[in-house]
């Protein structure tokens, strides 16, 4: 029993050799002497990632094929002296190939080890990029139409000074304690064959013939040695979170709310919904309450819909969510349609619509306006929240109207739309 282990017996298949890269992992940090809260290692989705639970190590357990970009983001946080060592499969590997060539690109001081058995053990044996061609599987029956990816290739040309590739039998741990005291990326590439899948579909195969057939030889790639990735200036990043980093708002109006209230602004998209939503907040905040705004829009951000959710309370808000909202205020057909279902489910609360629309069913107090024809599509969005504002006394008009001639919007907004509002 290991220090580095907190129970010895590992959750693979008999005969699996994850057994043997896992003992094969724990001598070579022995061998270097690392202490294992020194040591963090990151696993992902596959047979490879259950075995994080056995190590005495820090573990991060991700997803499938993004364990490397887990482990390249923790390396460059921590200092040289800490080990990274990662964890993925061959199907793994290839999902996530991009962050193991940008990981060799930037010498990202990590050690990769890729448990290659050439398949996806845990789905059912299916065919991964590192299938070898004539390789059969469950799908390929009659073997591998395609060559496979030669993976320590790809990250030796990508910039790695180390990547190796080793049969996955006996004591290999010295070619992991060799990948282990580079400085910056290593790989290595540890063969194996699937006792469930591999076995079953290829029953005469011998993973010595297997590497020689299929030109998957071992060997060592090495590079031009270069000093490990540092973040260049990551030291004067100041804490975002530090009080003396929290913008303070001047509270210079009172807001007779008491309790709390939310409400729900829909528009478009490039109609500035999640803007007023803000200035609402600001403006909400310099009248004493506290308040919080959540923004809700498609991938393609330039068009469809745009909603923002907005609390104010009187009290701390520890979690934004909304059952029912208090107020609802509609501008365009796209919020409409976005915010359809949850108007109609109201069941009290006021809903504020645009006049060229119409309304669904609801137990909602409903308020026809016209924000479109009065202020325009680029300030509908504002001008719904200063007749919300107005009609319903959460914050006085005026606290809003102040934050928006203050703003970096307040040149398109109409000096007369606020007077009004502010009438």
């Amino acid at each position: 029993m290991s220090e580095f282990l907190v129970k010895p017996d590992f959750p693979y298949c008999k005969g699996c050799g994850h057994h043997q890269v896992a003992r094969n992992t724990v001598r070579a940090l022995e061998a270097l002497e690392r202490r294992p809260l020194d040591v963090v290692l990151v696993t992902d989705i596959g047979c490879q990632g259950i075995v994080d639970r056995n190590f005495a190590t820090h573990t991060v357990h991700g997803l499938h094929g993004r364990s490397v970009a887990l482990g390249s983001g923790i390396a460059m946080a921590l200092p040289s002296d800490k080990e990274v060592v990662v964890f993925i499969g061959d199907g793994g590997a290839t999902i996530g190939l991009q962050h193991l060539l940008e990981a060799a690109r930037l010498n990202v001081n990590v050690t990769v080890v890729v448990h290659n058995n050439m398949l996806y053990g845990m789905t059912g044996g299916q065919p991964s990029g590192l299938t070898p061609h004539g390789f059969r599987t469950v799908i390929t029956r009659e073997g591998s139409p395609y060559p496979h990816h030669d993976i320590c290739q790809l990250v030796h040309q990508a910039g790695a000074p180390y990547a190796r590739r080793i049969l996955g039998l006996g004591d290999f741990s010295g070619a992991l304690e060799e990948a282990l005291a580079v400085e910056g990326f290593a790989l290595v590439e540890v063969l194996e064959l699937c006792t469930s899948h591999a076995l079953k579909m290829n029953p005469d195969l011998r993973l010595r013939q297997l590497a020689e057939e299929a030109g998957y030889e071992p060997g060592v790639w090495t590079g031009e040695e270069r000093p490990a990735f540092e973040l260049s200036d990551g030291a004067s990043h100041e804490s975002l979170v530090e009080p003396e980093r929290v913008r303070e708002t001047e509270v210079h109006d009172d807001s007779p709310l008491q309790d709390r209230f939310s409400l729900i602004l829909g528009g478009s998209a490039g109609e500035g919904a999640q803007r007023a939503a803000e200035l609402l907040v600001e403006a909400a905040m310099a009248s004493g309450l506290h308040a919080t705004k959540k923004g809700s829009y498609p991938v393609t951000v330039g068009v469809g819909f745009s909603t923002a959710e907005v609390i104010l309370s009187r009290d701390p808000i520890l979690y934004h969510g909304i059952a029912e909202p208090d107020a609802v205020m509609i501008t365009s057909d796209d919020g409409l349609a976005h915010n359809w279902e949850r108007i109609e489910a109201m069941k009290s609360g006021s809903v504020w619509i645009d006049e060229s629309l119409e309304a669904p069913e609801t137990g909602a107090d409903v308020r026809v306006r016209d924000f479109r024809g009065r202020a325009g599509a680029r300030n509908a969005a504002i001008y719904s929240l200063l007749t919300m504002v107005g009609e319903t006394e959460v914050i006085t008009p005026e606290a809003l109207i102040g934050v928006i001639r203050q703003s970096s919007i307040a040149e398109y907004v109409p000096e007369q739309l606020l007077k009004e509002a502010g009438s």
